[in-house]
Formats: structure tokens, C-alpha cells, sequence
């Protein structure tokens, strides 16, 4: 790897991790439903995914930049799989299914969705 896709990456990574912790500082109360500030930054991470995506960026550089160090460091899996880890080890299976479908679901939808939202705008 080269020094220029080192600094793409690491500009990428600062903003990611800005934008999360921006958002985890904001966000601190649960938002509608019990949908936390990490399970936000998940769903967000997966729509500028699906827009990312939909973009195909030519560039390596500018794929190296948003793919692999903004939304490699916005996106809080391991907080996922921790939240969902205190859930089932507190007994609440019930609360731990429904969180799960939840991100998941959400997420994928909002990946969806920013996928579409650039399709429409490419055509």
C-alpha cells in the first residue's frame, strides 16, 4: 500500500469517527422506539453504503477514502454485537430478538434505500 492510499484512508477514518462520535454525543437518550445512537450509526453506515454502491466509484483512491475508512470507522458493529451480547446475558431474549431483527432489518432497508435514491438520480 502507498503513502497516498494510506492518507485517503486515515481522512476517511477521521471523518467517520467525527461523524460517530458526533452522533453518539448528540444522541445519548434512545430515539423513538429504543433505537440507540450506535444502532443510528449502523443504519446510517449502511445507507451511505448502499449509496457508495450504487456510485461505483472508479477511483481507487476515492473508494479507499469513503469505503474502507469513513464507513469502516462510522460503523459500530462490535457495539451491536455488545448490546446485543448484555441483552441475552440479562436474561431478555425476547428484547434481544426483537433488537436484532430491528437493526437488521433497518439497516438493510436503509442500504436499500440509498442505493435507490443514487439509481434515480443516475437515470
Amino acid at each position: 500500500m502507498n503513502l497516498e492510499a494510506l492518507i485517503y484512508i486515515l481522512v476517511g477514518s477521521f471523518l467517520g469517527l467525527i461523524l460517530r462520535l458526533y452522533i453518539r454525543n448528540h444522541y445519548r437518550q434512545k430515539i423513538s422506539n429504543k433505537i440507540d445512537s450506535s444502532s443510528i450509526v449502523n443504519i446510517l453506515a449502511s445507507f451511505f453504503l448502499g449509496i457508495l454502491l450504487a456510485i461505483e466509484p472508479k477511483n481507487i483512491n476515492l473508494f479507499l477514502l469513503f469505503y474502507v475508512g469513513f464507513l469502516g470507522c462510522l460503523s459500530t458493529f462490535s457495539s451491536f454485537i455488545y448490546q446485543l451480547f448484555n441483552l441475552i446475558k440479562d436474561g431478555r431474549y425476547l428484547s434481544s430478538l426483537v433488537y436484532y431483527i430491528k437493526v437488521i432489518t433497518l439497516s438493510f432497508l436503509f442500504f436499500c434505500l440509498g442505493n435507490i435514491f443514487i439509481l434515480i438520480f443516475k437515470s
